[in-house]
């Protein structure tokens, strides 16, 4: 009773990581384990994935983020440039530390701001927004999100190809981003102070940090060996702060194992990879972002990466595809998460707002995406 309890909690825990368990496991009745399941999996991916995440918990744990939104809230300012300033900070943070780190760091800061000043009637608007935000403008760097980077590593991707396509969306989401969060973000003036001013807790290791960032993003665009940067995070890590390596997400690193394998066998099976072959061929980016809508942006891009070589539909598919349900992107069920948690909190608002805004940006983003892949 107890292990069967153990495994219901798991599996609410993580959700994505269990079907795509189940999902490579009953692939492999159809296509016996081999050797074959080694070249599945894209070690290169794993790990850039290993080193980012590791060096942003660094990041985090030092309050640099924090530092930051102190400094550009604190004072007397209008409330709707305050609104504006808590949609935009995860806008503009996850190009470089990821969607979900930047919704984990900014949407309770979010609720801490707007409490404080007596505008709790704000925190749906604002965390719907700071949502999108999160998932939109993840999209403008290889780093952003994991289908960016993975989606960028698999196809052989230059910078200029890759910003080529997700720049003009990404500027066009900021626009639309600045537009709702001034039309949204309430009236009149507020004073802001807080009443413990955060620091950075360590200029050295900070410094560390910075250092290692840059390496990984050497890395991702190929200059620096990939081998070489694990071996370089992981000594430095221990050597500084070996706490942060068991801050690393292994069950996000294992779901891409288990969805390389899933992925690897459903290519290997001809009725299976003619009909997703024919709905790619039809359109690679509504497939891949309708497909987002059920299983996730993530293990999508996956999916469908060794059925299409039309990279420029599938990775605007996926990430215009992480708008829409709150699975489309897994990021979106972190501040979701966070808001329920909040004193006097309203789901039954908070998902209507939620999917307004995340419908809106889809019914806007789609057409361009289509304009810039053909």
């Amino acid at each position: 009773m107890t292990s069967t309890h153990s495994l219901w909690q798991f599996i609410r825990r993580e959700p994505v990581l269990s079907i795509s368990f189940v999902c490579a496991l009953v692939s492999a009745f159809f296509v016996p384990p081999s050797a074959a399941y080694v070249d599945y999996i894209d070690l290169r991916v794993l790990c850039l994935l290993f080193c980012l995440m590791a060096v942003v918990a660094g990041l985090q744990e030092c309050g640099l983020f924090l530092v930051l939104a102190q400094r550009l809230l604190a004072g007397e300012r209008p409330v709707r440039l305050i609104s504006l300033t808590l949609i935009l900070l995860p806008f503009f943070c996850s190009m470089l530390v990821t969607n979900d780190v930047a919704l984990i760091t900014f949407v309770p800061f979010a609720i801490l701001v707007l409490e404080m000043v007596g505008r709790r009637d704000l925190l749906i608007p604002i965390i719907s927004l700071q949502t999108v935000a999160a998932n939109l403008g993840s999209m403008a760097t290889p780093v952003g999100n994991p289908q960016n980077l993975f989606l960028y590593a698999h196809f052989s991707l230059s910078m200029g190809d890759f910003l080529s396509l997700l720049l003009p969306l990404t500027l066009i989401s900021l626009v639309g981003l600045a537009a709702a969060g001034l039309y949204f973000g309430g009236k009149g003036w507020i004073s802001v102070s807080f009443p413990e001013q955060v620091r950075l807790t360590s200029p050295k290791h900070l410094a560390l940090y910075l250092v290692l960032f840059g390496l990984c993003l050497l890395s991702v665009c190929r200059v620096l060996p990939y081998g070489i940067l694990t071996v370089l995070v992981i000594v430095s890590l221990l050597l500084a702060r070996r706490q942060l390596l068991g801050q690393v997400d292994y069950m996000l690193l294992l779901t891409f194992v288990c969805f390389f394998i899933f992925s690897g066998n459903l290519g290997q099976m001809p009725a299976v990879r003619a009909g997703l072959g024919s709905l790619l061929s039809r359109s690679p980016l509504l497939c891949s972002a309708a497909a987002s809508q059920i299983i996730s942006n993530v293990p999508a891009s996956v999916l469908l990466s060794g059925l299409t070589e039309d990279w420029k539909g599938l990775l605007a598919g996926v990430d215009v595809g992480g708008l829409g349900t709150p699975v489309a992107s897994l990021a979106s069920l972190i501040s979701m998460k966070f808001y329920l948690r909040s004193r006097e909190a309203k789901p039954l608002p908070y998902f209507l707002w939620f999917t307004a805004a995340n419908v809106v940006g889809l019914l806007v983003l789609l057409p361009v995406a289509a304009r810039l892949v053909h």
